[in-house]
């Protein structure tokens, strides 16, 4: 008898299981994304910055301690904040501080120092002056690494000062009085309803006396200017203080950000 094969019923290959080729789709998406990402970081940095490479810090108006930017003047963390994070960006070789300022408090000078300080050992750090750059704010410039200033920069003005007002004569005139009760003798000192006394007159000389000795001596420490040169604390055009070392050369920001590309350039 013939016998009939047995037959196994046909099934096709089996093909890329439905979940797999969607893993594949959606990891191209992700690559897709992450690199149009990178594009527009890259054009950011390109078109959005009209110096690439080199990062434009403004330090304007007068200086003081806090974290503000206003038509009053400016903070020491405000500046200490945007030279560090351009000193961490990776995408910044250079950092220009552009300085327009009269001065400020000693105290926010030194807090912009040390920020200043933080950057320099990262990058360049180039001084670009502006109308003015005074007291205060040469203070922080003298810690740059390459100093511009226009020829009719006012700038210098190294010194100290602090002023008292007595208008205890109008006072009397205009029939005020004043009662104070205090702890100390000087508690009340720097009240404009009485003058100094001259116990008060000589300690406010000498805490004028220790904070200039401190100033004029880092500055002349810094950029190897004479003592002599700048101790009357006058202004001094940008001119002439390319004479006497207060400033390096003469130009406008746009020099200033050439000059800080040099100084990355020669670090490479």
């Amino acid at each position: 008898m013939a016998q009939i094969p047995e037959t196994s019923p046909a099934f096709p290959a089996p093909g890329p299981a439905p979940h797999s080729a969607g893993l594949k789709w959606f990891l191209v998406i992700i690559v897709g994304l992450i690199l149009m990402i990178g594009v527009f970081i890259a054009a950011f940095y390109i078109v959005g910055n009209e110096h690439p490479g080199v990062k434009v810090v403004r330090m304007e108006g007068q200086l003081s301690t806090g974290d503000f930017s206003d038509a009053t003047g400016v903070g020491s963390e405000y500046v200490g904040n945007q030279l560090r994070d351009a000193a961490d960006d990776p995408m910044v070789e250079a950092i220009v501080l552009r300085v327009d300022s009269p001065g400020g408090t000693p105290a926010a000078a030194e807090e912009i120092i040390s920020d200043m300080e933080y950057a320099k050992a990262k990058k360049p750090v180039v001084i670009s002056m502006g109308d003015m750059a005074t007291s205060a704010a040469y203070y922080v410039s003298a810690h740059g690494d390459r100093i511009y200033a226009d020829p009719d920069t006012f700038t210098g003005a190294v010194g100290v000062i602090w002023t008292f007002t007595d208008i205890s004569g109008w006072m009397k005139d205009e029939g005020y009085n004043v009662s104070v009760v205090k702890s100390g003798e000087k508690k009340d000192m720097g009240s404009t309803s009485r003058s100094l006394t001259t116990d008060e007159r000589e300690y406010a000389q000498q805490i004028v006396n220790e904070s200039f000795d401190e100033f004029i001596t880092d500055v002349t420490t810094q950029r190897m200017i004479a003592r002599s040169d700048i101790a009357d604390g006058r202004v001094i055009r940008g001119a002439d203080a390319v004479k006497i070392n207060l400033v390096d050369k003469l130009g406008n920001l746009n020099d200033a950000i050439e000059g800080a590309k040099e100084l990355a350039d020669s670090r490479k």
